[in-house]
């Protein structure tokens, strides 16, 4: 049996707000919102991945802190992993598949249409962060 490819996502939090990012690409998923973050590449850490995605897609330096506990099903053969991560340098700003950013509180995460597949996760991260 073939390993899953590995998703990353980043549950980026600051100032008691978390960031969500809408899709501009592939169509069929533009419009939508999810955590940002992209594929493990072979032999990269995902820890690593996370760090280059969003350097990549936001232009910021972050450091993952912890592994939201849990894995959730993308498309067939991927699987989305979460980090909580925080920011060290740089303002996030929509660079790479992504329209817009918006900063969410705990009482807004819902106010966006979040990707299917990311909505159990942002649970969890929502779930994580009430606890902290």
């Amino acid at each position: 049996m073939t390993q899953p490819i590995v998703v990353v996502g980043a549950a980026v939090l600051s100032a008691g707000r978390l960031l969500a990012a809408r899709r501009s690409a592939p169509p069929e998923l533009a419009g939508r919102w999810e955590l940002p973050g992209g594929k493990v590449e072979p032999g990269e850490a995902p820890e690593h991945a996370l760090v280059r995605e969003l350097r990549e897609e936001l232009g910021v330096t972050a450091e993952p802190v912890e592994r939201v506990p849990g894995e959730w099903p993308l498309k067939p053969g991927y699987v989305l992993r979460v980090w909580v991560a925080h920011l060290l340098d740089g303002t996030p700003e929509p660079l790479e598949d992504h329209d817009q950013l918006r900063w969410l509180t705990p009482d807004e995460i819902w106010d966006v249409d979040w990707l299917g597949q990311d909505v159990a996760a942002v649970k969890a991260v929502l779930a994580r962060w009430k606890r902290s």
